[in-house]
């Protein structure tokens, strides 16, 4: 048998020189040419052609995508955080007590220096008081509302504005080659879903993040699902395949990361049967949006970067690679 990638080779030399073959127009012009780009219409030609020796059944495209850092910028705090913040602020008249309490007193006072020194734990103080004591409905009103009003002060457009045109194209793109996107971040999933439709045209049931728990109760003579402040399960690092296991039931055959946290996403999904791509966006223009890798905060590009050449992993570098980067730039 010939070897795997000789055999990709020749069907693309054969698919290529068919003369009923041809690009017509560009499906991912905010791409600049290149190797990567195209791996990515490679893979796409040789999974979807009936002819190829590669080719999987429409029911079996699944493209899997990390979200901070891959569909939205991420960098200096994830914007889920940021959320959070604006919500103890917004809050704040309802607790007297948190004038006391840290690390919402610090929060409230703008020391942000003690906020990080409490670490994951206040963090999770945080998500835990403003993510919860509500109905599922209110929540994600409440979501919608703050990511298409709130601007970014660096960027000075709306957070919901600030997602990556390629990605947008790719995800087109795979979809209209039969594919099922969807989105497995350690996200919130509540918080994601409030927009994913309408931003990336991913249907909410096709949205795996973390979340807390739930409880079905009767709220004031009318039936709702009440948001509790328990974690219900964190959908992150080797989470991600046990998501993935349990919302889809069948391994990708395209995964897309941008840290260390998707390893064992892009590990599951290289190991499906057949062909698969995995990538990684690797944030490198300062310029247009931040440069961040190995000592980052957030979205810590470190191991994966190590491993990308060994394991065949696709590493996405954003100024070299990407034409564009926000929807606005296009205007």
């Amino acid at each position: 048998m010939k070897h795997p990638k000789l055999l990709l080779t020749l069907f693309l030399i054969s698919l290529l020189s068919n003369p009923l073959f041809a690009q017509t127009t560009d499906p991912l012009p905010s791409w600049n040419d290149g190797k990567v780009k195209d791996k990515i219409i490679n893979f796409v030609q040789a999974v979807t052609t009936k002819s190829s020796p590669y080719y999987v059944v429409p029911t079996d495209r699944i493209a899997t995508f990390d979200n901070d850092g891959t569909l939205w910028v991420e960098y200096p705090t994830y914007t889920q955080v940021l959320f959070a913040f604006d919500r103890v602020k917004e809050l704040a008249p309802s607790h007297p007590e948190w004038k006391t309490q840290q690390p919402f007193k610090a929060l409230l006072e703008g020391d942000m220096k003690t906020v990080g020194a409490s670490g994951m734990k206040g963090l999770v103080e945080i998500l835990m008081a403003t993510h919860s004591g509500m109905s599922g409905d209110e929540f994600n009103e409440e979501s919608a509302k703050w990511l298409k009003t709130t601007q970014n002060t660096h960027f000075k457009h709306l957070y919901m504005e600030l997602v990556y045109q390629p990605q947008l194209e790719l995800l087109n793109y795979l979809r209209a080659n039969g594919f099922k996107t969807f989105i497995v971040s350690g996200g919130g999933v509540a918080f994601m879903r409030s927009v994913t439709q309408e931003v990336y045209g991913i249907p909410t049931y096709q949205v795996i993040g973390s979340s807390i728990v739930s409880k079905y109760k009767k709220v004031d003579g009318e039936n709702e699902l009440v948001r509790v402040p328990k974690i219900n399960f964190i959908n992150d690092e080797a989470g991600k395949p046990v998501g993935i296991y349990n919302h889809i039931g069948k391994r990708p055959i395209f995964a897309f990361g941008n840290s260390d946290h998707d390893i064992e996403m892009i590990e599951y999904t290289k190991e499906t049967k057949g062909l698969s791509l995995a990538l990684f966006v690797h944030h490198t223009d300062s310029s247009r949006e931040f440069a961040y890798d190995r000592k980052s905060h957030v979205g810590t590009l470190d191991k994966a970067l190590d491993r990308a050449k060994k394991e065949d992993w696709i590493i996405v570098d954003m100024k070299k690679d990407w034409k564009t980067i926000f929807p606005f730039n296009l205007k």
